[in-house]
């Protein structure tokens, strides 16, 4: 099997920075007293840093009390597939130039409700993948049978 032909590729840190700019709906991972938590959010990235928009609750409390989070997106066709895990650590903008800069970005709640802190996830690593989808390869036969 070709390196074209492989179903998984693992993309570079400039690869995986330019998917994330083409969609906005992603995953906060985070952990709170022990236990995972999982939050979709929408998103923007923003000079490869990952922003958006929350109010005060488990959210922005176990995101910025976490010594870790995870952030995750991916997008898929009928043919293919890709997916970028940030780990890395989220921190509330409160500077007055941190929150204009953040504010130029296009980012609006996607909920009618109100939310006033921005958050910024510094990557630490980023990885990513893209996938082929097509059938699984033939087994060999079981010496079962």
């Amino acid at each position: 099997m070709s390196a074209d032909d492989d179903p998984v590729t693992v993309l570079s840190e400039d690869e995986s920075w330019s998917l994330l700019t083409s969609v906005s709906l992603g995953r906060l991972v985070t952990n709170l007293r022990g236990q995972p938590e999982i939050f979709p959010v929408n998103f923007v990235t923003q000079r490869r840093t990952v922003l958006f928009r929350t109010a005060q609750g488990t959210k922005l409390y176990s995101a910025v009390m976490s010594d870790r989070v995870v952030f995750e997106a991916d997008d898929h066709s009928v043919a293919e597939g890709w997916s970028v895990i940030i780990k890395g650590r989220a921190h509330v903008l409160s500077a007055t130039a941190d929150i204009f800069d953040a504010q130029e970005a296009p980012l609006l709640p996607w909920l009618a409700t109100s939310k006033p802190l921005y958050v910024r996830v510094i990557a630490i690593e980023i990885t990513g993948r893209r996938f082929k989808f097509g059938p699984e390869p033939d087994r060999e036969k079981s010496t079962f049978t």
